[in-house]
C-alpha cells in the first residue's frame, strides 16, 4: 500500500514516487513540438559530468490547461504525502501530481530524536551523530541541515504520531542495543528509530502511512492528481521557479506555485543510464530489484535543467539481500540490455542474506569480515568473480540468528524464524525457507561437498570452498577470527546438516544522492547560490549522504525526508 497527496487547486507529483508500476519515467519529458531543446541555464552543470543521462529540457508549446496554488508538491511518497498532510492542516492552497496511479510505498522504519516512545532510554548523543552522519559521508554534507533534521524530527514525529494513533495503529520504539559491537569497529546506534504496528504487533491490522495520510487530506478537501508525469520546471529567467508543467493524457497540463514547488520525487534507481554514470559500483554489485520502477530522476534532471546542482558524490541503498540462482552474475541481464530495458536478474530483499553467516566468493575463498554493513559485502564482491558470493549456514540457523542480534529491519530474520521454532526447541528451517527452496535460488544439501556441487563451484573452487568451511570451524572453535576480526560471537560452526548456500548481491532499494540544498531545503545552483522558488526533499535531495546509506542510523533516510517535508511547508506557512 502507499499514501498520496491531495491537492486542493491540483497535486503535482511524478512518477518518482508511486507504487511499482509499469509505467515508468520514459515518457516525463517529452520532446518540443518542434523538436528543439531548451538551453541550460547559465552555470548548470553539463558536459562530461553529466554524459548522455541528462539531456536537455523539452520546449513545450500546447498547455492544454493551467492551474493555480500557493505550493506545488510534486511527488506523492514519504515526503510528498508528509508535506500534503501537514499544508492541509495549516490550511495552505497546495497542489500534488503524481506520475502514478495510486501514493508511493511506505517505507515504515523512520527515525526522529528524543520522543516520548524512548523517554525510557538514554537520550540520544547528538555529538556523537553529528559526527556519525559526518564520516559516514566523508564529510559531504550540510552540517547545518542535519542540525535541521535533528531539531525538528521530534516535531515530525508528533504530526504522524497524531495521524497514525487516531487510525488505531501503535508506535514501536525499535531496539538499538548491539553490546557485542559489529565489523571491528564502533559504530553508534541511536535510540530513534520508529515503526507502527496493530495491537498484535504486525502491520495486518492497520491502513499504512502514506494512504493515511491521503486520507487526511481528502478530509480537507484535497486530492491526489495522479497521471501528472513531471516534464519540466518552469522558471523566469535568471529568477525564480513558478511552476511546472505536467504530461497528462489531456495534454500538457501547467501548475503555476505563486510560493514554491517543493520536489518529492524519489532517486534514479530505475534509471540504468543515470546509474551506471553516476554509481558503477552499484551497477556492478547489485542482482535484485527493490526500488520504485517510476524512479527514474525526473525530479533531479528538471531541477538542472533550472539551473539547480547535483551532489558530486553519488550514494546508493544497498542491502545484502539480492537472492539469485547459483551462477548468476550481479548487474543488469544481458537479455535485458539487448531488448533495450536494463532490469536485474532477480527481485526483493533475502533478509537473512544480512546475517553474518561465512561468506565466500565463486572460488570458494572467504573475502570479507561478514559482519558489516548492508552494502559493505555487495561493495567488495563487485570486485569478486561474477560479483557475487555465497552465504553458507548449518542446521544451527534458528539458534544462530539470535545469538547475532542484528538491528534495524534485519531484526526480521531472527524475529520472524521464530514463528517455525518446535516444541522441543528446534526449528523448522524447511518451512521457513520454503518459498525460496522450490523456486531454486537456495540451495540445501546434507553434506558441505553435495552443497559445493549445487552452488555450482568446479573442481578447484570446491576443493577451496571445503577447505575454507574447515577452516571457519577452527575460527569458532578457537572463538577468534584471526582472518577478518569478526566479533566472536558472530562466528558459527558449519557441523549441523541441513546445510545451505544462498548467492546473494545486492538488493537496490534507491539512491540518495541529489540536488543540493541548504538547511530550509531550497535548491542550489552551482555557485551555492539559492533558487528561490525551489524546494527539494528526501532521496531527489542531496547534501546529506554520500558513498553509502548508513546503515546503523536506522530509519534516518525516511526520518530526514519527512522532516525536511515539514519544514518545507513551515517556510512556505510564513511567507
Amino acid at each position: 500500500m502507499t499514501a498520496e497527496v491531495s491537492r486542493r487547486g491540483f497535486l503535482a507529483g511524478m512518477a518518482g514516487v508511486g507504487a511499482l508500476a509499469a509505467a515508468g519515467l520514459a515518457g516525463c519529458a517529452p520532446s518540443k513540438a518542434e523538436g528543439a531543446k531548451e538551453a541550460a541555464p547559465e552555470g548548470a552543470q553539463t558536459g562530461a559530468d553529466t554524459a548522455d543521462w541528462l539531456g536537455q529540457a523539452p520546449e513545450i508549446a500546447d498547455i492544454a490547461e493551467t492551474k493555480e496554488c500557493d505550493l506545488l508538491i510534486v511527488g506523492a511518497g514519504n515526503g510528498g504525502m508528509a508535506a500534503a498532510a501537514y499544508a492541509a492542516d495549516r490550511g495552505i492552497d497546495f497542489m500534488v501530481c503524481e506520475g502514478s496511479t495510486q501514493v508511493g510505498a511506505t517505507r515504515h522504519w523512520f527515525a526522529a530524536l528524543d520522543t516520548p516512545p524512548f523517554a525510557d532510554r538514554e537520550p540520544v548523543d547528538r555529538q556523537r551523530l553529528m559526527g556519525e552522519i559526518v564520516r559516514y559521508s566523508s564529510g559531504n554534507c550540510d552540517q547545518r541541515l542535519i542540525k535541521m533534521w535533528m531539531d525538528e524530527s521530534a516535531d515530525m514525529f508528533a504530526f504522524v504520531d497524531g495521524i497514525m494513533s487516531a487510525a488505531g495503529a501503535v508506535v514501536i520504539a525499535d531496539e538499538n542495543d548491539m553490546p557485542g559491537g559489529m565489523g571491528g569497529t564502533s559504530f553508534y546506534t541511536p535510540p530513534f528509530e520508529h515503526h507502527y504496528a496493530d495491537e498484535n504487533g504486525d502491520r495486518k491490522g492497520i491502513e499504512e502511512r502514506n494512504v493515511l495520510f491521503e486520507k487526511h487530506i481528502n478530509e480537507a478537501g484535497y486530492e491526489v492528481s495522479y497521471g501528472h508525469l513531471l516534464a519540466k520546471l518552469v522558471r523566469e529567467e535568471g529568477g525564480r521557479v513558478t511552476g511546472a508543467i505536467f504530461e497528462t493524457e489531456n495534454g500538457y497540463v501547467q501548475v503555476n506555485a505563486k510560493k514554491g514547488v517543493m520536489l518529492a520525487t524519489g532517486g534514479y534507481a530505475a534509471n540504468p543510464a543515470m546509474v551506471k554514470a553516476l554509481s558503477p559500483v552499484t551497477a556492478q554489485s547489485v542482482t535484485a530489484l527493490g526500488y520504485n520502477q517510476n524512479n527514474k530522476g525526473m525530479g533531479i534532471k528538471a531541477a538542472m535543467w533550472a539551473g539547480a546542482a547535483k551532489d558530486l558524490t553519488s550514494a546508493t541503498m544497498i542491502f545484502d539481500r539480492g537472492l539469485v540462482a547459483p551462477g548468476t552474475p550481479a548487474g543488469y541481464t544481458p537479455e535485458s540490455i539487448e531488448a533495450g530495458d536494463p532490469q536485474f536478474p532477480s527481485n526483493g530483499q533475502f533478509n537473512p542474506g544480512t546475517q553474518p553467516f561465512l561468506k565466500v566468493n565463486m572460488a570458494g575463498e572467504r573475502f570479507a569480515n561478514e559482519s558489516a554493513d548492508y552494502d559493505y559485502l555487495p561493495h567488495a564482491a563487485a570486485q569478486q568473480p561474477n560479483g557475487t558470493y555465497i552465504s553458507v549456514w548449518d542446521g544451527n540457523f534458528g539458534e544462530d540468528v539470535q545469538r547475532f542480534h542484528t538491528l534495524g529491519c534485519s531484526a526480521g530474520t531472527r524475529m520472524g524464524v521464530q514463528a517455525f521454532k518446535k516444541e522441543d526447541g528446534s526449528y523448522d528451517l524447511d518451512g521457513y525457507f520454503q518459498k525460496q527452496l522450490e523456486d531454486g535460488r537456495l540451495q540445501k544439501a546434507d553434506t558441505l561437498e553435495e552443497l559445493a556441487e549445487k552452488l555450482g563451484f568446479d573442481a578447484e573452487a570446491k576443493k577451496t570452498f571445503l577447505a575454507t568451511c574447515e577452516r571457519y570451524n577452527e575460527l569458532y572453535d578457537a572463538q577468534e577470527d584471526t582472518d577478518f576480526f569478526k566479533e566472536a560471537y558472530r562466528l558459527s560452526e558449519l557441523r549441523t546438516p541441513p546445510f545451505f548456500g544462498a548467492t546473494l548481491g545486492g538488493t537496490l532499494l534507491t539512491t540518495i544522492d541529489g540536488i543540493r540544498i541548504n538547511a530550509d531545503c531550497q535548491a542550489l545552483d552551482t555557485q551555492g547560490h539559492v533558487i528561490d522558488g525551489l524546494f527539494a526533499v528526501g532521496d531527489c535531495s542531496g547534501s546529506v549522504f554520500s558513498g553509502n546509506y548508513p546503515d546503523q542510523l536506522h530509519g534516518f533516510a525516511c526520518g530526514r525526508t519527512m522532516t525536511e517535508a515539514l519544514h518545507v511547508v513551515k517556510v512556505v506557512a510564513d511567507m
